[in-house]
């Protein structure tokens, strides 16, 4: 079995492997950190007003992730970025550690956000063990969907002012 080497930084974690494998894997101290205390989670979506929706995983497996966006409408960056996940260590620290990184710096532009890699979030983990991969992709798989349900929402509503136009044209 393939164990990723990951940079021992502060506050590493190491968790033993059980008793039918020898070797051990390595939590960074960052997973550490995001996995005791997530940023951007929502707890209670009731009256939260986001511009686009995104859900991935499967409830046959466990894990769920659902992602909501906020947009700033001038730049096309996300402006918020929240998220719940029903998994693991792995995918509670990713998916906090994605939330960081598409709102910081004044926010990620949409096209960017898109092309968010797993292997992005995981450099700025420190690393996951190769067989937590899989968790760690929830995230940016529910982030574009949130995407590509904002620019959805956005195109049927210049459609409809398209539309709205030309009948006071009219």
């Amino acid at each position: 079995m393939k164990y990723k080497k990951v940079k021992k930084l502060k506050g590493d974690v190491i968790y033993s492997g059980d008793k039918y494998k020898e070797k051990s894997w390595v939590y960074s101290g960052i997973v550490k950190d995001h996995f005791f205390h997530p940023r951007n989670v929502l707890l209670d979506d009731t009256y939260y007003k986001a511009d686009g929706i995104g859900v991935a995983g499967s409830p046959a497996c466990g894990d769920m992730m659902i992602v909501w966006i906020k947009v700033d409408k001038k730049n096309q960056k996300i402006k918020e970025c929240k998220w719940r996940t029903f998994g693991c260590a792995s995918a509670i620290a990713s998916t906090s550690m994605m939330s960081v990184m598409v709102t910081e710096n004044g926010g990620m532009d949409i096209k960017k956000a898109m092309n968010l890699k797993p292997q992005q979030i995981l450099e700025r983990l420190g690393g996951l063990p190769d067989r937590k991969f899989h968790c760690s992709v929830l995230g940016d798989i529910a982030l574009r969907e949130a995407v590509k349900d904002y620019l959805s929402k956005k195109s049927e509503k210049n459609i409809k002012n398209a539309k709205r136009k030309k009948t006071i044209k009219k």
